[in-house]
């Protein structure tokens, strides 16, 4: 790979001339790629993906090895290095392939040795620029691994119920007044009560973003087939009645299980 990509970066007009910053966005939609497929469950589409985005990792690191900032093996190394400090638990191969010997015997608590890296704050570890719902079980996990945690999913749902009934009320509210004040009122509630959800599935061990993708799939493959239905009838959708809409969304329904 490191030798084709020397290659490309000579010869090839498109790879000769990207830079980290032109190839940010791309990177992104890879990792998309790769998040789909793995809850599509399409290994092999997986294997492709991850091939797809190894190259990327790799692309990084020759531009900035061109750039005489940092190589491939740094990053390698960095990473070795990261890891090894972070489970001081766990016996672990040196350079040389030695192992050494574990220095503690507890597993530490992993918020705690990061802070211990000079991070002033725990929340310094959550990208600004990820989508809300994964930073919002990110933040909670960052704050859960220094302690700060419902005992128990009982009391994480009796928050939910809380967030619920004040964004009712809230809800409530701005359709009574109808004025900016409510309404960025009953935004907030709605926050709420979607960070409480996401709190309360988290500790009975469920992810939120794996749950939202695949309602959204399951969304997507339902209405599907009712747009395929109003095709056959040579429509559309929004020549369906409600009552024909649902019953072919129930008949979906029906197929999938």
């Amino acid at each position: 790979m490191s030798t084709i990509l020397d290659v490309l970066r000579r010869q090839c007009p498109w790879d000769s001339v990207q830079t980290i910053d032109t190839l940010r966005y791309l990177t992104i939609e890879e990792v998309y790629e790769l998040s789909e497929a793995i809850t599509e469950k399409k290994y092999d589409d997986i294997r492709k993906e991850l091939g797809d985005l190894v190259m990327h990792l790799m692309f990084y690191a020759k531009i900035a090895d061109d750039e005489s900032r940092f190589s491939l093996t740094d990053v390698l190394d960095g990473i070795c290095n990261k890891l090894i400090s972070r489970h001081p638990h766990i016996s672990l191969p040196n350079r040389e392939g030695v192992f050494e010997p574990a220095s503690q015997n507890e597993t530490p608590q992993w918020e705690q040795v990061k802070m211990k890296e000079g991070r002033r704050s725990v929340m310094e570890g959550v990208p600004e620029t990820l989508p809300p719902l994964v930073k919002a079980i990110r933040i909670q996990e960052k704050a859960a691994g220094m302690g700060f945690e419902f005992p128990d999913s009982t009391a994480s749902k009796r928050k939910a119920d809380e967030e619920y009934a004040e964004f009712v009320e809230a809800l409530s509210e701005y359709k009574s007044k109808k004025d900016s004040a409510s309404k960025c009122h009953a935004n907030e509630e709605l926050g709420d009560l979607l960070f409480a959800i996401v709190k309360w599935g988290r500790l009975e061990g469920l992810n939120a973003d794996d749950a939202l993708s695949f309602a959204n799939q399951k969304f997507q493959r339902r209405f599907k087939y009712i747009e395929s239905k109003a095709y056959e009838a040579g429509l559309t959708v929004s020549d369906l009645s409600m009552e024909d809409m649902q019953r072919f969304w129930n008949e979906a329904k029906t197929i999938e299980e």
